[in-house]
């Protein structure tokens, strides 16, 4: 189960580098909750779905150091850049907790922090 799991986030942030936010949500529950450490939380699809549509204007790009899976958890470590509201881009480090539920991501708690 973890190596699927592990796999089945690889897909999905294939999907978001691609620009693919609908393929991303193929991933996902309908009842899928992000929560973003100190800021905000999403709950559900269409709430992600909004989300991303106004901060992935422009895909993101990843860099993944770790994927650790452990049960229904997923925890990916790694680094992140991203266009901010003025278009600038900017570095973040960031580790996600994605917990699955039937092989879907239900769940995510997101620690991401701006590196200058």
């Amino acid at each position: 189960m973890d190596l699927n799991n592990k796999a089945i986030l690889e897909k999905a942030n294939a999907a978001v580098t691609a620009g693919d936010n609908e393929r991303f949500l193929s991933f996902c529950t309908d009842d899928t909750a992000w929560t973003f450490v100190g800021d905000k939380t999403l709950r559900g699809k269409e709430a992600v779905r909004q989300y991303m549509a106004t901060t992935y204007i422009d895909p993101p790009k990843f860099m993944v150091e770790n994927l650790i899976a452990e049960g229904e958890f997923v925890t990916a470590i790694g680094k992140i850049s991203m266009k901010d509201e003025n278009g600038k881009m900017v570095d973040y480090s960031y580790c996600d907790v994605w917990r699955f539920r039937d092989g879907k991501m239900a769940e995510l708690k997101a620690f991401v922090i701006e590196t200058k």
